[in-house]
């Protein structure tokens, strides 16, 4: 039994450690991602090895501290997401329309035909804005009923897994599609006009992730966050950002781009809301994200059923307050957080100023 538990222990120690070297190649980048699984593993490893163990000697002893000491190192990452801990984003007061704003996120996938089941989400739902990742010109296609009551759009359809469309009950001013990194990866920029007549930046992103079937390193998404980050910090009106960010929460990178943007996440105090994947509930993690400026407060935010992506929709409604959301605090970066973004914008060659900035 020592030896194998000694497998298992050093297997669990290298899964916590390696997410710490900040190589950004997707065999390393990997381990970001399934924490909540890895601390469960922990917690096994830790109940058999006290089974199971001789705690008289020293080894025994070291294999309990060094599992024990990897489950806490993986909570300090995902404890911030569970309900234990305190919201970052305050929840809205009862609210009219006027300065409410909800957004529908959903990464479609693109060969998924259940167009229907979206569909039916949009009519229950109500969204002011939905969002598609993944979206091709078949299902522009499709979508195109909505046109009716979402009159207002912005679409990228495309054949490669990074098509995106937008479509809007509320006005959108000086919308914009770019390629920011790669030339194949879009993301969009606009104003949109809530029925109060105020106007908020929203930045809808979808960079590619590491993976051995995509990039091989993480830095081009890396690099687009960064500079996204940077650019909506420059703001001092409303801003929101959202899309697949092919990130999870927790990750280092995401919370990067939390301190250099200034942006809230409302999960925070929450939940986890994970999106991806939905056919596995034993490997789910949230890559779908809605970011906002400390202007709005939440009055709710859901994972809706699957419409047959490998992604569930998420469902954000925010409300514009920014008399009581202007104490909310987000993460603050250090003098390693700003080498580090610089390092990460330096290598593909990206600014913020690439990044479009409505209504500035």
């Amino acid at each position: 039994m020592l030896p194998t538990l000694l497998v298992f222990t050093v297997a669990i120690v290298l899964a916590t450690l390696l997410p710490l070297w900040r190589n950004p190649h997707w065999s390393v980048r990997s381990f970001d991602f399934p924490r909540l699984q890895l601390a469960v593993l922990a917690v096994l490893l830790l109940i058999v090895q006290l089974l199971f163990l001789d705690l008289a000697q020293p080894l025994s002893r070291v294999l309990i501290l060094a599992a024990a000491l990897s489950l806490g190192a993986q909570l300090w990452w995902i404890l911030p997401y569970t309900p234990i801990w305190r919201e970052e984003v305050k929840g809205a007061p009862a609210s009219g329309p006027e300065r409410t704003l909800t957004i529908l996120t959903s990464n479609v996938l693109t060969p998924n035909r259940n167009a229907p089941a979206l569909l039916a989400l949009v009519k229950e739902h109500k969204p002011d804005i939905l969002v598609t990742l993944e979206s091709d010109q078949w299902w522009e296609d499709q979508l195109s009923v909505l046109e009716r009551e979402m009159p207002y759009s912005i679409k990228c359809p495309l054949d490669n897994l990074y098509g995106m469309h937008v479509f809007s009950r509320l006005p959108l001013h000086e919308s914009e599609v770019c390629f920011l990194i790669e030339d194949q990866v879009p993301s969009m920029h606009a104003l949109v006009e809530l029925q109060s007549g105020e106007q908020i930046r929203i930045h809808f992103v979808h960079p590619a992730p590491p993976s051995p079937t995509e990039n091989d390193e993480s830095t081009e998404r890396d690099a687009e966050l960064v500079i996204v980050g940077r650019s909506v910090a420059d703001s001092e009106g409303p801003v929101i950002v959202t899309g697949d960010l092919n990130d999870v929460a927790w990750s280092p990178t995401t919370r990067l781009f939390r301190k250099v943007s200034g942006l809230l996440d409302p999960r925070v105090g929450r939940g986890f809301y994970s999106t991806f994947h939905a056919d596995y509930w034993f490997l789910r993690w949230p890559l779908d994200h809605l970011f906002h400026s400390h202007h709005f407060t939440l009055a709710s935010i859901s994972r809706l059923p699957s419409i047959g992506s490998d992604h569930f929709p998420l469902l954000t409604r925010v409300v514009l307050a920014p008399a009581r959301g202007q104490d909310q605090a987000p993460l603050r970066p250090d003098s390693d957080d700003r080498a580090r973004a610089n390092e990460i914008a330096h290598e593909q060659a990206a600014d913020k100023h690439d990044v479009p900035a409505p209504g500035r």
